[in-house]
């Protein structure tokens, strides 16, 4: 199984803005990127299909990518309701792929 690991560095999120920023830089956004938690997630979802122009990261068919969350604590501790929304649109991310029989493409890792 193919992977790839992406560190996002959580020291630098204080907000929902630098979430969003830094996010687009680890993955190379497209400039329409909506930075919000739905254009985040339909991003996220096509980690596997280049052709989608979504993010310059990209995993084959079947692959998984494995974001390594450093500092995941403290981000935790300064902006919890970023922090939960990243949990669940990571969540979401692998049910809506499931749903139309793809499978799981995140696989989160706390460091």
């Amino acid at each position: 199984m193919q992977y790839e690991t992406i560190r996002i560095d959580c020291s630098n999120i204080f907000d929902a803005q630098s979430f969003h920023r830094v996010f687009a830089a680890a993955f190379g956004f497209p400039s329409f990127y909506g930075a919000n938690m739905d254009a985040w997630i339909d991003c996220m979802t096509s980690l596997d299909a280049p052709d989608d122009g979504m993010t310059s990261v990209t995993v084959g068919k079947g692959g998984i990518v494995v974001l390594q969350l450093d500092a995941a604590t403290q981000m935790r501790t300064r902006c919890r309701r970023v922090y939960d929304d990243l949990l669940d649109c990571a969540g979401f991310v692998s049910w809506r792929r499931m749903q139309s029989g793809d499978p799981p493409i995140l696989c989160l890792s706390f460091a």
